[in-house]
């Protein structure tokens, strides 16, 4: 079994409670409420700023250039056209740019974020490559789920075909490429590398809820 999946395997719970979130549900549906979907838009253009950030620390630490290569590129990626398509849903509700910029993170964004950079800085490339795998795992197969959920077109049509079309998918498998070559490389790794999806798994999910509930600081 590739190493991809078993981590799959060992985040199926995880995976199940994402598909069945009542944002995830009611996105596809049509009928979550706007303010809870621009939640999401501003605070993962937030979490995509730090997402790329780390995939750029990665690239740095990569040894062999191929890898530096393609973990750059997916920085430039996310910088250049997934926030841009963040920037046109902003922009549908009447949100600028600076409205995106000046928003301030959730305390379930500043945990995944912090971690991921604490992972990126701290950790071993292995374990960078766990966990950043359930962002862009999770996302399709969320996305796909909700295809399969939806009936007709509707406002949130645009999200669910961004996180399903093909240059998404190639991204993604991708990482999962690059998840089993870590895991084959470095078998001294494994441990730290299912702790750290298994984190990143949970914040995944815990950002659906953060969005849903339109999350703030109490204090």
């Amino acid at each position: 079994m590739a190493f991809s999946d078993e981590l799959l395997e060992l985040g199926e719970p995880i995976w199940a409670a994402q598909k069945d979130h009542p944002f995830v549900t009611e996105l596809a549906a049509g009928t979550l409420e706007e303010g809870a979907f621009l939640h999401w838009v501003k605070q993962d253009y937030l979490y995509l700023l730090d997402y790329a950030r780390t995939f750029a620390i990665a690239g740095a630490r990569a040894r062999d250039e191929e890898t530096m290569t393609h973990l750059m590129g997916v920085a430039h990626t996310v910088l250049d056209y997934e926030m841009d398509l963040h920037r046109e849903f902003a922009a549908e509700y009447g949100l600028a740019r600076t409205d995106l910029e000046t928003v301030e993170k959730t305390p379930t964004c500043v945990a995944y974020t912090n971690y991921l950079l604490r992972v990126a800085y701290n950790g071993s490339l292995a374990e960078i490559s766990a966990a950043v795998y359930p962002c862009g795992q999770g996302y399709l197969d969320v996305a796909a789920h909700m295809a399969d959920l939806a009936e007709d077109e509707h406002r949130y049509t645009p999200f669910i075909e961004k996180y399903t079309d093909e240059e998404f998918f190639e991204a993604v498998d991708w990482m999962r490429e690059f998840v089993d070559r870590c895991g084959e490389r470095y078998p001294g790794e494994h441990e730290a590398m299912r702790e750290a999806f298994l984190t990143s798994a949970r914040l995944e999910a815990a950002f659906w809820g953060m969005a849903y509930t339109e999350e703030g600081w109490e204090i």
